[in-house]
Order: structure tokens, then C-alpha cells, then sequence
């Protein structure tokens, strides 16, 4: 039995060292614009993050720059982490294990949208996921919410739309914590998949982009690593 569990966790160390290496994820990466204000907002940002700061200092919107630019970089980043992370465990996330999206017994999630699901609606968390996932990539595709043209503006609900994504993708590590997490260990992932919520967490609290009773789920580990 030892023998099982040690060629299970080394089969998915090297399948996570596979796709870390080859930034392999869940749904496609979504990149910045080489030459635009955004892409160099992101380089400075993923400086900040390589240089070993405070990640409390790193979220800081630096002098001069914009609000809305600093929070679509994050927001786009932080869709392309988490894809990352779910794509290490997506093989395990199924409909057999994971009949409901959920965080533990006291947190059930249901999935709403404006178009087959107008009412929340009870789905398996990697059909939850999969449809979050489309969700986020037609908001931050679309020139109207998301402009990528100099000098275009972004629209007066932003912000809101931002909050919406970001509240969704907490989800996402609430199922990966609750219900994953043991594989994310086995891979020797954890100290990544931590770095990566920290990240989002002190970016959300930062700008007030999350409601804190969304955050309930996984408050006694945040106010561990976090605070």
C-alpha cells in the first residue's frame, strides 16, 4: 500500500513539474499585448513579485499608474494562476467525486448566468468550474469591459464586474483547499498554491474587491498564513 501511494505522489510530482514547466493549464493562457500599458503594468508587477517584497507591499497600485489597469492585470493574472492550479488537480475534480460544487458540508455553490442557467442551479464542481471558466474568458475578451485600445475607457461598472470574477475564482480555491488539497500536498504544490492565495488575498483586501462574508470558507487558514 505504501508502495501505491508513493508512485501515486511520484507520478503527480512529475505531472505537476510538467505542467508548472510548460504553463499547462485548465483553459488557455490568457496574455498581455506586448508594447501597451498593460503589458508593462504586468511586467512590473511580476518583478515585484520575483524580487522577494512583502507581497501586502507588492498589491500596492504603484505612483501614477491607474486603478482600473492595475486591477484588469490582476484580474487576468490572477484567472490564469488559478488555472494553473486547477489544471494540476482537474483529473481527480469529477463528477463522481465532486458531485456538487462546494467547500465542505457548509458551503454549497450554484451556478447562475444569463443565459441556460438564469436561476442558480445546482451543478458538479468540474461543470461549475468549466462554465466559471467560459464566464471569465467572454468578460475579459470583450473590448467593451475589458479595452485594450489606447485611449478607449473602461466602462463605469468595471469594478463590479471584477469584483463579480474575483468572487467567483475564491471559490475555486475554497473547492481546491477543502477537497483537493491533499493531492495538491502529494505534488508538492502547497507552498506554490499558498504564495498564489496570499497573492489574491491581500489584492483583494487591498481594494475592497471581495465581500468579507464570501471569505468565511476558508477564514481560519487565511487568518493562519495570512494575517
Amino acid at each position: 500500500m505504501l508502495q501505491l501511494v508513493f508512485d501515486d505522489c511520484t507520478r503527480m510530482a512529475l505531472c505537476l513539474k510538467q505542467v508548472f514547466n510548460k504553463d499547462k493549464t485548465f483553459r488557455p493562457r490568457k496574455k498581455f499585448e506586448p508594447g501597451t500599458q498593460r503589458f508593462e503594468l504586468y511586467k512590473k508587477a511580476q518583478a515585484s513579485l520575483k524580487s522577494g517584497l512583502d507581497l501586502k507591499v507588492v498589491v500596492r497600485l504603484p505612483p501614477g499608474e491607474s486603478i482600473n489597469d492595475w486591477i484588469a492585470v490582476h484580474t487576468v493574472d490572477f484567472f490564469n494562476r488559478i488555472n494553473l492550479i486547477y489544471g494540476t488537480i482537474c483529473d481527480f475534480c469529477t463528477e463522481k467525486t465532486c458531485p456538487v460544487m462546494s467547500g465542505g458540508q457548509k458551503y454549497e455553490y450554484r451556478w447562475q448566468d444569463d443565459h441556460k442557467y438564469k436561476k442558480p442551479t445546482k451543478v458538479a464542481a468540474p461543470l461549475y468550474i468549466t462554465l466559471l471558466m467560459d464566464w471569465i474568458e467572454t468578460h475579459i475578451n470583450n473590448e467593451d469591459i475589458f479595452p485594450t485600445r489606447v485611449g478607449v475607457p473602461f466602462p463605469k461598472n468595471f469594478q463590479q464586474v471584477c469584483k463579480k470574477i474575483l468572487t467567483r475564482l475564491f471559490r475555486v480555491f475554497v473547492h481546491v483547499y477543502i477537497h483537493h488539497f491533499d493531492r495538491v500536498t502529494c505534488m508538492g504544490a502547497e507552498a506554490h498554491v499558498n504564495t498564489c492565495y496570499k497573492h489574491y488575498f491581500y489584492f483583494v483586501s487591498e481594494f475592497s474587491l471581495i465581500n468579507p462574508r464570501e471569505l468565511e470558507p476558508l477564514k481560519e487558514m487565511t487568518e493562519r498564513i495570512c494575517i
